[in-house]
């Protein structure tokens, strides 16, 4: 996507969408009254990972006509191939159909089938871009389960044998790729190139889907917050499918190639949050439209950079590195070996807390915490750093001796699992509270913190 215009979405404001979400809970209300199914699936998936069924909810058939025209004065309006979709916050899509049906979204039909016993007739080749069934057939309501890999139609497309066998391959490279360099430059070209190919093949929404499956499993290598409660999940069915987000820091150097890549995958720039002029901080918003992917991508920012198309413009070095530059020194670069920051998923936030807690892991104070958005942290995953890393950064003045030496002795927190909850289709994010995040997790700002802890 051209930078051009980017004016249009730079202060774009989104806005919390009680209407539509009241529209929403009553088709929802509807479905659980009429299936015993949904009633006990849901009380299992929210005491069991702290998901809430309307986080997974892929999309909705009706056939009531009443609702229809509910939703259609809630915001939901028809697509060109009738699709109804709410552009004005995080609401699942509506068909007109003969059945009034709610399908449900899970990362592997394999893995839902497997958790739950359900003896399901899969329609849809495995591996393939869509894969769904029907769980439950009950007086007025039918519940289904979607797996989506990169394709956002409703019905299963056919797809030749040869090119699921190509999603396969790539996907292990992706998974497998070298992630250290002798340059960041290098990395950058061999992971360009990965994903060149893999859009060649299978265009930009499937390869972004295998992308992201790489990338988190990446990620949970080095972060056992996210591994537990991946099993969690698995043990219920949903693996990941409640994501919100995932998280990228960049250095000022790199960042446009970083945001290159993620635009060949299918990703258009949305919002961008600054904070230049409190904390040195940017960050680009990126969505991927067609598989509904949000990312994050931080970089550092100088105060008088804040009228710029920081994801295109060149951006020259400052004279002290703030938090993403660090990170990025320190770590490496998160789209090569520092892997994602973090991955946020969806949750009624009181519950999951609740319940990791349980298992002795602990989050930061919210950064957010209003009745349409809630944000929080876990305290983060610890590793060791390289000390020539570390030596050269106190060289070149960007941290004291005695960071330094904290970096040295103790590491760096690597990774962390956000805890997000969404209300009213809320679609945004809150600036300040990121703001005042990002400081808390400068690593100039946890000094003599031992990595065990």
């Amino acid at each position: 996507m051209s930078h051009q215009g980017h004016e249009n979405y730079r202060d774009r404001a989104w806005a919390p969408q009680p209407v539509a979400e009241q529209v929403l809970k009553h088709i929802l209300r509807l479905a659980d009254e009429r299936s015993a199914f949904l009633r006990n699936y849901a009380k299992h998936l929210l005491e069991a990972t702290g998901v809430c069924v309307r986080d997974i909810v892929d999309h909705i058939e009706i056939a009531e006509h009443d609702d229809l025209a509910r939703l259609a004065a809630a915001g939901w309006v028809s697509d060109a191939e009738g699709v109804r979709r709410n552009p004005n916050g995080m609401f699942p899509p509506v068909l007109e159909s003969t059945e009034f049906a709610l399908w449900l979204r899970v990362e592997s039909m394999d893995v839902f089938a497997a958790a739950t016993g359900n003896a399901i007739e899969v329609d849809g080749s495995p591996h393939g871009p869509l894969r769904r069934a029907f769980v439950a057939r009950e007086p007025g309501i039918a519940i289904g389960i979607v797996e989506r890999n990169g394709y956002a139609g409703f019905d299963v497309p056919a797809v030749p044998a040869e090119l699921i066998r190509g999603a396969r391959v790539h996907l292990n490279a992706l998974k497998s790729r070298r992630r250290e360099f002798d340059t960041v430059e290098a990395g950058l070209a061999h992971t360009e190139a990965l994903v060149e190919r893999a859009v060649a093949d299978l265009g930009p929404h499937w390869a972004c889907d295998l992308w992201l499956k790489a990338e988190r499993d990446y990620w949970m290598r080095r972060c056992p917050s996210g591994r537990l409660q991946k099993q969690r999940q698995d043990a219920v069915g949903i693996g990941w499918a409640n994501i919100d987000h995932h998280t990228y820091d960049g250095s000022r150097r790199h960042f446009q190639h970083t945001i290159r890549v993620l635009e060949k995958l299918g990703y258009e720039l949305r919002e961008m949050l600054y904070a230049g002029e409190l904390a040195g901080w940017g960050s680009q918003v990126l969505e991927q439209p067609v598989i509904g992917s949000t990312i994050f991508a931080d970089v550092d920012l100088a105060p008088e950079e804040l009228t710029i198309d920081f994801a295109h413009d060149h951006l020259p070095e400052l004279p002290k590195h703030r938090r993403a530059g660090l990170l990025s020194e320190l770590l490496g670069e998160s789209i090569l070996e520092a892997g994602l920051n973090h991955v946020a998923g969806l949750y009624d936030q009181r519950a999951l807390r609740a319940q990791l807690e349980r298992e002795g892991l602990r989050f930061m104070a919210p950064f957010s915490d209003f009745p349409h958005l809630y944000q929080e942290l876990t305290t983060g995953d610890w590793a060791a750093v390289d000390p020539r890393r570390v030596d050269a950064l106190e060289a070149a003045g960007h941290i004291g001796a005695a960071e330094a030496e904290s970096l040295r002795l103790n590491g760096s927190i690597v990774t962390h699992l956000e805890n997000i909850e969404r209300n009213d289709g809320y679609k945004g994010f809150n600036r300040d509270g990121i703001d005042s995040v990002l400081r808390k997790l400068d690593p100039r700002a946890y000094l003599a913190k031992p990595m065990a802890e």
